[in-house]
């Protein structure tokens, strides 16, 4: 504690006010420690704490990356003398395999010298009992020779005429649809950096450097323009379409250091029976961006706040939705701050915002016009009740640390948060754009960057592909192989349209 001055003034107004001016400058430092103390509480929870906002009743804790194994692995079911410590956790009941999946049988019977019973009669079938096992027939890799007939005549000199071949999606090339289809999905499913893919085809035999898988991947991704561009279409005619951004670093961008970030953007919408996700690269996070993505588009716009948004929503016929998962996440952190043991202010608004999301779980499976009456009776009182509450409780905290930061939040954004009770279609929060990025931000945690802009391009493109056959209830590599068997053939929009994930009829990997 600083000590007082040694020369005090003897007019007690004076006096008084460098005493009052001491005590504030000691209560500035007091809600500075405070601030600081929570920045630190919420370094330290995001570094080593639970990552799920989920209660720790309800919360699964993330397995372990090295240890997965040890991790779920199941007890083995002894009779050892050690006495158990804790219940252990049961087993649920084996899921059948898949019906479509094809089947070898193998006839087991008797020896011929057990067919004879005790009694000296041939013993004949009463049944049999059938389990199954799952076999798993390791990558094959064989080669397609295109062998084209040459025919001329003997009897003149016509020039000779050579039998045509199938058109190929990239010509001259030894990649079939089968390993482009095979590229893709493990790159932009399974998350494999092509390096890595480049070593599995060493291991059967076949060099080829990651320099071609790359520009087999940019050529595929310039080849599925067109459904891309349909794909687009149909976003736009959504009534909601959910935005998101995330970054990614580019190596060699033309005038740009390669530590520089750059970003990739993801809108998702489309009908309820067609939904779209689609990824597009950019160097900027500025609004031009999403402003030229959606250009032309009406209907509802879900985001979370950030400003690059705000001129799109600025638009005519464009209605902004706020996310109630941000804001409630704001008052989780503040949740984590407050003293171990102890209730307070966020907990008030988090069990309001949870009585919000209550309402949706059972609203759930209706249809858009009880969805919104039941949002009306249901969830308006809860939100005029969290409106009084946040009005009387802003003034009351301070705006730096982290529940001012939640109810400023909350106060910034409410006409956009409460907007969703509007109609019975419109969601609470953004979170499927949330997940609909997040396949690509698990892959860039292997592959960690792109090398050059085409490749962030192509990228964008068959994310947005996959992603969208995926939600459409495609197996990836199923439908790439359709698709990319039947993309040279194509010759007008009835025929990319066709090949348009939901207008195709779920096809099984071959």
């Amino acid at each position: 504690m600083n000590s007082l001055p040694e020369n005090l003034p003897d007019d007690p107004v004076l006096l008084k006010q460098m005493l009052g001016k001491m005590l504030d400058e000691r209560q500035l430092d007091k809600g500075k420690i405070v601030r600081l103390e929570e920045q630190n509480a919420l370094l330290l929870q995001r570094l080593f704490g639970r990552k799920s906002e989920q209660t720790a009743d309800a919360a699964t804790p993330q397995l372990a990356l090295f240890n997965e194994v040890e991790s779920v692995v199941e007890p083995e079911d002894d009779t050892s003398d050690e006495e158990v410590v804790a219940p252990t956790k049961r087993r649920g009941k084996r899921k059948p395999l898949p019906a479509d999946l094809p089947r070898i049988e193998i006839i087991h019977e008797l020896p011929e010298h057990e067919l004879t019973c005790v009694c000296g009669c041939r013993k004949h079938t009463i049944g049999e009992e059938v389990s199954e096992q799952l076999e798993i027939v390791p990558m094959q890799i064989r080669v397609i020779r295109h062998v084209r007939k040459v025919y001329g005549c003997r009897d003149c000199e016509m020039a000779p005429v050579t039998a045509d071949k199938p058109a190929q999606l990239i010509e001259k090339s030894m990649a079939s649809p089968s390993v482009l289809a095979m590229l893709l999905t493990t790159k932009y499913v399974d998350g494999l950096p092509l390096h890595r893919f480049e070593k599995v085809l060493s291991r059967h035999g076949v060099d080829i450097p990651r320099q071609t898988l790359a520009r087999w991947v940019i050529q595929c991704g310039e080849h599925f323009q067109p459904l891309l561009n349909l794909m687009r279409d149909s976003l736009l005619g959504s009534r909601v379409v959910h935005c998101d951004e995330t970054r990614v670093q580019v190596l060699k961008e033309p005038d740009r250091d390669p530590g520089n970030q750059s970003w990739m953007w993801v809108q998702t919408g489309g009908p309820p029976d067609k939904p779209v996700i689609l990824f597009d690269y950019s160097t900027s996070r500025a609004q031009e961006v999403p402003t030229r993505l959606l250009e032309g588009y009406r209907g509802y716009l879900m985001t979370d706040d950030y400003a690059g948004y705000n001129a799109l929503g600025a638009q005519a016929g464009v209605e902004r939705l706020g996310c109630w998962a941000h804001a409630r996440r704001k008052f989780v952190e503040a949740q984590k701050v407050q003293p171990k043991g102890k209730t307070g202010r966020a907990d008030i608004a988090l069990n309001l915002i949870n009585k919000l999301y209550g309402v949706e779980r059972d609203l759930k499976d209706t249809c858009d016009d009880d969805r919104k009456t039941g949002r009306h009776d249901r969830s308006l009182p809860v939100l005029a009740q969290l409106k009084s509450w946040m009005e009387k409780t802003q003034p009351q905290v301070t705006s730096q640390n982290a529940l001012g930061k939640a109810i400023g939040y909350l106060a910034s954004n409410w006409n956009k948060l409460e907007r969703y009770v509007e109609e019975g279609y419109l969601p609470i929060d953004n979170n499927a754009a949330e997940r609909a990025i997040r396949p690509f931000v698990i892959g860039r945690k292997n592959w960690l960057f792109s090398d050059t802009p085409k490749g962030a391009t192509a990228s964008a493109q068959l994310y947005s592909l996959v992603e969208t056959a995926k939600a459409n209830g495609q197996e990836p590599y199923a439908w790439l192989r359709h698709a990319l068997e039947r993309l040279p053939l194509a010759t007008s929009v009835g025929d990319y349209e066709a090949l348009l994930p939901w207008n195709c009829s779920p096809v099984s990997p071959s």
